[in-house]
């Protein structure tokens, strides 16, 4: 039961992709919304099935579907590896995954592309879940590819848009080039172990050296910096809110962003041998939680601030795991799942209900409008800027308090910086959009109204566990969350630092203090004061504009890579035509036979000779042609007929081998 649990987990939302990919167009958009969010909601109730096997015995168990791909020493299956770890992130995958579902569908309501949506939606659940589920190194590659994929199909979703399609490509871009780095770590592995098998690897790893250690999480660090956006290959993921907002919520908040954190985790045994890259998560993660936090500070989109706080808060999870925190990293990122969807989905009933208006400065004064929305984003922001006894004050204050207590005082001032800096751009969001004299356009203001049921029904669910979730780390470092995922993400070798009461309250009184601070800031420069913001913008110009402008890395990017590519992709094409096309045409003419030096007779033989070659060719190019329908499905069955020859040939072969090895006996 146990093992047909976990089999059905990824394939019921792989039949709604099927269904509604080759049929929703035959159906009602009615229909294949409840086929997309169904799906994913029965692989919700197959989640809570392995949490209560799990609870009842947390030793990992692999259920293997099929053996995939096995020759000489490679031998790869397609398995899931099911334990603690695994079980947290299905549980966040399917439950934040189902809400956000239930929410597009009221979202999306009468969009023109309503069908290929949720089509999308469920293929990024089907790879998501072959991520967070696999055994091994190759099942984890195909779907961390898989949600680079559908990311790039999502943010571009509005095709039609030039600044879509651009934020998809750069997103399908910048990732490539972590996953660049992802594949050269698995061909380490696989050259070091000769498995891919995450317990033949990580039960093995005290037999690497501090080099080959130190190589291969470097590797895999690239990879999960590009797919968790940390600097310097997080500039994707601001553009990326060009696609829809529930997109936004889903892959860019609660789920695909998370990849790299989960893959650092699972490998925790590899990078605590090696401190260099383990000093390097660390580093890279507090810097991007404090660099994204200030350009947070003065952005006007309501999806754009809150993407950066996407981007600051991973920094938070890369820098707990840098201080070998790594169940707290965990542990926000369930509580980060928790209030960022909420503001992600807040933030598009705003949207929806001012017309597709995201500008901040046009909106003020909504919270007596849309009193619904303005609750459950409020409990959002109180619980991302650490406001206790909500979600976020928790899990945020373990990142930090391990990281004092441990004696890694720079990371924890970068932490305490970015927590301030978040609280106060938090509620700056909060008091622009809601508070203060409306701003809204008059036609616009006609039309303010809450959201249906189908979009606020998830937003009270999800406000709910942003109050509650917390507490599942209650107390701090002996929680319930703690003592499940103790076995698999507890540090080599970790001693336990008993802390005593008053540093415990000490430091949870100076969490307290930040996220007051910063709140304090914001009511007096956005509600007391509102004319101070603009006066301390003119007061500080270049410090201002250097903020709005994201410190200008795109522009960086362009000048010092992007444009200096396109110039040698130039000057190559100048090459292909002056030289190489030169070249080969040259060796056809040396080659030509000369006309005067051939006989009467040699050239009637030759012309005889080329018109039957020439005949012979003509029938050979008629009845082949057919085969060139131009037609993509006829391709696709020539495809499938010749795989299945060429399948049905090596069952042959092997029956003849097993025959002849047999007689030998």
């Amino acid at each position: 039961m146990f093992d047909l649990l976990v089999l059905l987990i990824p394939v019921f939302p792989l039949l709604a992709v099927l269904a509604n990919g080759l049929y929703g167009s035959r159906y009602s958009h009615e229909l294949a919304g409840r086929l997309a969010f169904g799906s994913v909601g029965l692989s919700f109730l197959c989640t809570l099935g392995v949490l209560a096997s799990v609870l009842a015995n947390p030793e990992p168990r692999v259920v293997i579907a099929y053996s995939w791909i096995f020759g000489g020493n490679l031998s790869i299956d397609l398995a899931f590896l099911i334990d603690p770890l695994t079980t947290i992130m299905l549980l966040v995958v399917t439950g934040v995954g189902f809400l956000i579902h239930v929410y597009s569908v009221g979202y999306m309501h009468g969009e023109e592309g309503f069908t290929r949506f949720f089509t999308y939606m469920n293929l990024f659940m089907v790879s998501m879940l072959l991520l967070v589920m696999g055994a091994n190194y190759v099942v984890l590659f195909i779907g961390w590819e898989g949600v680079g994929l559908c990311s790039y199909l999502l943010i571009g979703y509005y095709y039609e848009k030039i600044s879509a399609g651009k934020a998809a490509t750069k997103a399908f871009v910048v990732n490539r080039i972590g996953d660049a780095g992802f594949l050269l770590a698995v061909f380490l592995i696989f050259s070091h172990f000769g498995s891919l098998d995450y317990t033949t690897v990580l039960s093995q790893a005290s037999s690497l050296s501090t080099e080959m250690a130190t190589a291969i999480t470097i590797c895999l660090l690239i990879g999960a910096f590009g797919k968790s956006a940390q600097i310097p290959l997080y500039t994707w993921l601001p553009d990326a809110m060009e696609g829809p907002t529930p997109v936004s919520a889903l892959i860019h908040a609660a789920t695909m962003v998370t990849a790299g954190v989960y893959m650092v985790v699972r490998n925790h045994v590899l990078f605590d041998m090696a401190p260099i890259a383990l000093t390097t998560v660390g580093i890279i993660g507090g810097l991007t939680a404090l660099f994204a936090a200030t350009i947070g500070l003065v952005q006007n989109d309501i999806k754009r601030v809150l993407a950066y706080s996407t981007v600051s808060q991973l920094g938070y999870m890369f820098l707990a795991c840098g201080v070998g925190a790594y169940t707290a990293a965990i542990f926000h990122l369930v509580t980060h799942a928790f209030f960022k969807a909420l503001l992600f989905l807040s933030a598009g009933a705003v949207i929806h209900s001012l017309s597709g208006e995201q500008d901040i400065r046009k909106m003020g004064g909504l919270h007596n409008k849309i009193p619904t929305t303005h609750k459950v984003f409020l409990v959002g922001t109180l619980a991302i800027a650490g406001i206790p006894p909500l979600a976020g004050f928790w899990s945020k204050d373990e990142i930090m308090a391990h990281a004092f207590v441990h004696g890694y005082y720079h990371l924890y001032a970068l932490a305490a910086i970015g927590a301030f800096l978040t609280s106060f751009y938090m509620f700056r969001l909060t008091y622009l959009t809601f508070y203060g004299q409306s701003r809204v356009d008059p036609p616009v203001a006609k039309h303010i109204h809450e959201s249906p049921s189908m979009m606020m029904g998830p937003l009270l669910i999800l406000a709910g566990l942003a109050v509650v979730g917390g507490f599942l780390g209650v107390p701090p470092e002996h929680g319930w969350f703690q003592g499940f995922l103790h076995n698999v993400a507890t540090p080599l070798g970790s001693e336990t630092h008993e802390v005593g009461m008053s540093m415990l309250l000490g430091l949870m009184g100076v969490a307290v203090a930040i996220a007051i601070g910063g709140w304090g800031l914001a009511h007096y420069m956005y509600s007391i004061r509102p004319q101070i913001a603009n006066e301390w913008a003119e007061k500080f110009p270049r410090a201002y504009t250097t903020f709005l402008n994201k410190y200008y890395v795109d522009e960086a990017y362009d000048r010092f890579i992007v444009e200096p590519f396109k110039k040698l992709g130039m000057l190559w094409d100048w090459f292909d035509q002056h030289i190489l096309d030169r070249f080969v045409v040259g060796i056809g003419k040396g080659t030509d036979i000369s006309a005067e030096a051939i006989t009467w007779t040699e050239k009637h033989v030759i012309y005889a000779g080329l018109n039957v070659v020439g005949y012979g060719n003509h029938l050979l190019a008629w009845s082949w042609r057919k085969l060139q329908s131009g037609m993509v499905h006829h391709y696709a069955a020539i495809i499938v007929i010749g795989l299945a020859i060429m399948i049905h040939l090596v069952v042959l072969w092997f029956a003849g081998s097993s025959s002849v090895g047999s007689s030998m006996y």
